[in-house]
């Protein structure tokens, strides 16, 4: 598969807590999600390993080895907006304590095809409006604390 823009990429919010992580991508395909509209950005997510060190006394070196891994905090912008059913369900997420399922749709769907999605749970950390200054679209600013491995299904 060639490059592709970003542009068209939307972001979903399963419409009930989860209290664990869904067994596949098909599990999570199989929940009602609502999306989450006027996304400006969506930032960075996906695992990496927690570092670990030792320094050994026997070839004074320092060894690294992977620790546990983190999926990330996801930084979300949106143009607030009140209508959006997206919108308000991330500020009620925000208010609980529950995990939630999140899905992201690339737009690199191929002729007649489907295109790739990632999975993941996280709960939602944060709902904070940010004014800005003049000639600004005023915003809504999300953190996904994300719980879970980011479950990829490819383009189809």
């Amino acid at each position: 598969m060639a490059i592709f823009p970003s542009n068209g990429t939307k972001i979903f919010l399963s419409t009930a807590g989860q209290n664990s992580e869904p067994a596949d991508a098909a599990a999570y395909g199989a929940l009602s999600y609502t999306e989450i509209k006027e996304t400006e950005s969506i930032d960075t997510f996906g695992d990496t390993s927690n570092k670990i060190t030792f320094a050994s006394l026997a070839d004074a070196r320092t060894h690294r080895v992977k620790g546990t891994r983190d999926a990330g905090v996801l930084d979300l912008v949106l143009g607030l907006d009140y209508a959006d059913a997206g919108q308000n369900a991330l500020r009620t997420a925000e208010g609980t304590e529950h995990n939630y399922a999140f899905k992201v749709v690339f737009d690199d769907a191929p002729p007649a095809g489907t295109p790739s999605e990632r999975y993941f749970i996280a709960q939602v950390g944060s709902a904070a409006e940010q004014v800005d200054s003049a000639d600004s679209v005023l915003k809504l600013n999300s953190q996904l604390w994300i719980n879970s491995a980011v479950t990829a299904v490819s383009a189809a």
